[in-house]
């Protein structure tokens, strides 16, 4: 279940009522791992009354300007954004970069070396597999992936379609999660490669549902390398987990994001909307923005 937002930030169960707006800042496209097209993101989003999005797909940008171009036939707003992936003492560590310069050539290259990690990722999680008695090919996976951004759910989504499992959340749970037999990291940036790069490009870096961390000590030391906010309000966040990265958030004057973490039909219990934030966090991360490009 959802978590519920404190009342003070208007909670999901509030009807919308006139003015009030709402924002999913945590979405995928089939341009990394999710099966939505752009158009169809922006009809979702739309449907699920929501005033903006942000398109954060898996080490790619190339979802950006057709979910903007989409965007602006409904007058949605769409924050451009990305989730980079980063190895931390071999945990993996996600930062999510809103309102990027999608364009910034130090940031395509690095795209690009990325793109070339994860296929070699799946060649090793594919071989881990094997070792299990999992017989599945990578040439499977990456028929799966298409021309997105390969990764660990398309795995998930070729061993359901092997019968090795009966969901993709068994498939994380059983070989490819963080803890997992056939899980591997190997990303070749850290996080505060993935913080500056972020930066560079003109952005504003948040780190990911921090609850996925082994200890939470791994937050200060993110916040010394330059982590501007928290993704507070995310599916698997429990109230106390809430709280406690808000009062976070409010010690070290971080910025305060959330949103679904929706993939599609990949990962149907994480719906479009099913998790929304006030739109003054919206707001609020624009100001900061503005602020760094003075």
């Amino acid at each position: 279940m959802n978590p519920a937002l404190p009342k003070a930030n208007l909670p999901n169960s509030i009807i919308r009522k006139g003015g009030v707006k709402f924002a999913d800042l945590h979405l995928h496209t089939i341009f990394s791992d999710g099966t939505y097209q752009p158009q169809e993101l922006v009809e979702q989003a739309r449907r699920s009354g929501l005033s903006s999005i942000s398109v954060v797909d898996h080490d790619t940008v190339e979802g950006i300007s057709p979910t903007l171009a989409a965007g602006r036939q409904v007058a949605l707003e769409v924050i451009p954004g990305i989730e980079l992936s980063a190895d931390y003492n071999d945990t993996e560590v996600h930062i999510l970069g809103y309102c990027i310069d999608y364009q910034n050539k130090e940031l395509l290259e690095r795209l690009s070396l990325l793109k070339d990690n994860r296929i070699q990722r799946i060649y090793k999680m594919v071989e881990k597999l094997k070792n299990l008695g999992v017989q599945i090919e990578a040439d499977e996976v990456f028929n799966i992936s298409a021309k997105g951004i390969v990764g660990r759910l398309h795995i998930a989504r070729a061993l359901l379609k092997a019968g090795a499992v009966k969901s993709t959340a068994e498939a994380f749970r059983r070989y490819i999660g963080d803890k997992g037999p056939a899980y591997y990291c190997g990303f070749k940036l850290n996080p505060a490669e993935a913080i500056n790069l972020i930066r560079k490009a003109g952005g504003i870096p948040v780190l990911a549902h921090p609850y996925t961390l082994s200890d939470d000590e791994l937050v200060l030391e993110f916040i010394k390398e330059g982590i501007m906010g928290l993704e507070v309000y995310y599916p698997e966040h429990t109230q106390s987990m809430i709280n406690f990265y808000l009062e976070l958030a409010q010690k070290y004057n971080l910025l305060i994001t959330g949103g679904s973490d929706c993939h599609g039909s990949a990962k149907p219990e994480a719906r479009i909307g099913s998790l929304k934030i006030p739109y003054e966090l919206v707001e609020k991360l624009k100001s900061a923005k503005e602020k760094i490009a003075c």
